[in-house]
C-alpha cells in the first residue's frame, strides 16, 4: 500500500506524467459529455422499453461506450474502428502485401496499416449506422422522420464515430495507455453505479448468501483473469559468441517470453460479433409485413442469449477465433529468421525450420489454455444468469476481461514513465 501512495505521489509530483494523466482525464470528460448528447427524434420512453427488453442492444451498448443508452451522436462508439482493426489483421493473411507492411516495414509500415484501418471504418460506420437507424426506426423510436432527417441522423452518428476514433488515438499519443481500450474501459465502469442501484432497489434478504458467494466468485474471477493475462511461457535462447578483431561479442543468454493469452479480448468480440450478427437481421426485419420474412425475424430472433446452443456455439467461436488471431499476430518462421540472423538459437534445437517448428508447437499448447480460459471467460455471464437470474452486464466476463486489461496496461505504462524518470 506504501508503493502505491509513492507511485500516486510520483505522478503528480512528475511533470510529463501529470499531463498525460490530466489529457486522459480531460478526453474521458469530453467522452463522457458527448455520449449525453442525443440525436434528434427521439421517444425515450419507447427507448427506456426497448433496451429494458433487449440483450443484444445492452452488449452493444458496452462497445459504444455507453452512448448507445440513450442514442447519442456516438451511439456507434469505437465499434467500427474496432471492426475495421479486425478485417485489417485479418486481410494480412489473403494479402501479401499488406503482411509486409505490418510485419517487415516497422514503424512506417504501421502506420501506414493504421491508416488503411482509419480509412476503412468510414463505409463500416457507415453501414452500421444505417442498420442501427433503421432498426431503431422500425420500433417506433425514432418518429416522425423525414428523408432529410434521416440523412443528417447518418451524418451525424458516422462522424461521433469518427470523432471518437480521434479521441482515442489523441489518448493513445499524449495520454497513457491505449486510448481506444480506456474508453471502452469508461464505457463499461460508467455503467456499474446504475446496475448496483438496480441490484439494490431489487435486494431481498434471503438472497444475501447469494450475493455473497457472486463476490466472492468475482474476485476469483478477477484473479483469474489477472493471472493468465500476466502468464508467460518463458523459451530460453542463447547468443553465439563471436570475436571481432581483439574483442569478444555475444554469448549471452536470455529467454522469450511466450504469452499465454497472446490475442487478447479480440477473438471475444469476434465471436460476438458474428453472434450478434443474426439477432441484429432478426430485429431489422420484426415489423415486416411478409409473413415469410416475420417467421425468419422470429427464428433469428429466438437465438438468443438465453439458449444452450448459443453458449455452445459462443465457447466454440472464441475457442477457435483465439487460435485464429494468435496465428495471424504472431509469426513463429519469422521469429526463428530473425534469432538466427541475430546469431541466437534455442538449446538443443536447430536454428531455421526447426526452430520455428518447436515455437510453433509450444505456442499451440499455451495457447490451448488461453482459448480455453477465454471461452470460459465469455460464456460466464450466460452460466450466472441461468443459475442465479442477475444480468448485470457491465460485470459480465467480456467486460470484466477489457477493464482488468486495461488496468493492467495502465499499471505497467505509468511503471514505465516512473522508471524513465529515474533513470
Amino acid at each position: 500500500m506504501e508503493n502505491f501512495w509513492n507511485k500516486i505521489k510520483l505522478i503528480w509530483t512528475d511533470t510529463i506524467l501529470r499531463k498525460r494523466v490530466l489529457f486522459v482525464l480531460f478526453a474521458l470528460v469530453v467522452f463522457r459529455l458527448l455520449s449525453a448528447i442525443p440525436i434528434p427524434g427521439i421517444d425515450t420512453l419507447e427507448l427506456n422499453r426497448f433496451l429494458t427488453n433487449n440483450q443484444f442492444f445492452g452488449i452493444l451498448n458496452i462497445f459504444s461506450g455507453g452512448g448507445l443508452s440513450n442514442l447519442s451522436i456516438i451511439m456507434l462508439g469505437v465499434g467500427p474502428y474496432i471492426t475495421s482493426s479486425i478485417i485489417m489483421q485479418l486481410l494480412t493473411i489473403m494479402v501479401p502485401a499488406l503482411k509486409r507492411i505490418y510485419h517487415e516495414e516497422g514503424e512506417a509500415g504501421r502506420k501506414r496499416f493504421t491508416q488503411y484501418s482509419r480509412l476503412l471504418t468510414v463505409p463500416l460506420a457507415a453501414i452500421q449506422g444505417f442498420s442501427l437507424l433503421a432498426i431503431l426506426e422500425s420500433q417506433n423510436i425514432l418518429v416522425n422522420l423525414t428523408a432529410f432527417d434521416r440523412i443528417t441522423n447518418l451524418i451525424i452518428v458516422v462522424s461521433g464515430s469518427m470523432l471518437i476514433m480521434w479521441i482515442g488515438e489523441l489518448m493513445s499519443e499524449f495520454g497513457i495507455g491505449n486510448g481506444v481500450s480506456i474508453l471502452i474501459f469508461a464505457g463499461i465502469v460508467a455503467q456499474i453505479p446504475s446496475e448496483v442501484s438496480q441490484l439494490i432497489f431489487t435486494f431481498d434478504v434471503s438472497q444475501i448468501p447469494l450475493f455473497l458467494l457472486f463476490l466472492v466468485a468475482g474476485i476469483a474471477v478477477i484473479a483469474g483473469v489477472v493471472v493468465v493475462t500476466e502468464a508467460e511461457r518463458p523459451i530460453p535462447v542463447t547468443y553465439a559468441k563471436r570475436v571481432r578483431g581483439m574483442k569478444m561479442y555475444g554469448g549471452g543468454s536470455t529467454y522469450l517470453p511466450l504469452r499465454v493469452n497472446q490475442a487478447g479480448v479480440i477473438p471475444i468480440i469476434f465471436a460476438l460479433s458474428l453472434l450478434l450478427f443474426p439477432q441484429m437481421i432478426g430485429n431489422f426485419l420484426a415489423n415486416s409485413s411478409n409473413s415469410i420474412l416475420l417467421s425468419i425475424s422470429k427464428v433469428l430472433v429466438s437465438f438468443s442469449q438465453t439458449s444452450v446452443i448459443y453458449a455452445v456455439l459462443y465457447f466454440i467461436l472464441v475457442f477457435l477465433f483465439t487460435y485464429f488471431y494468435t496465428a495471424v499476430t504472431f509469426d513463429p518462421e519469422a521469429l526463428a529468421t530473425n534469432l538466427q540472423k541475430n546469431g541466437a538459437f534455442i538449446p538443443g534445437i536447430r536454428p531455421g525450420a526447426s526452430t520455428s517448428a518447436y515455437i510453433s508447437k509450444v505456442l499451440s499448447r499455451i495457447t490451448l489454455l488461453g482459448a480455453t480460459f477465454l471461452g470460459f471467460i465469455a460464456v460466464l455471464p450466460l452460466i450466472v444468469r441461468s443459475l442465479t437470474g442477475i444480468t448485470a452486464i457491465a460485470l459480465g466476463g467480456t467486460a470484466l476481461l477489457i477493464v482488468v486489461s486495461v488496468v493492467l496496461d495502465l499499471i505497467k505504462k505509468v511503471d514505465a514513465q516512473i522508471s524513465m524518470r529515474e533513470y
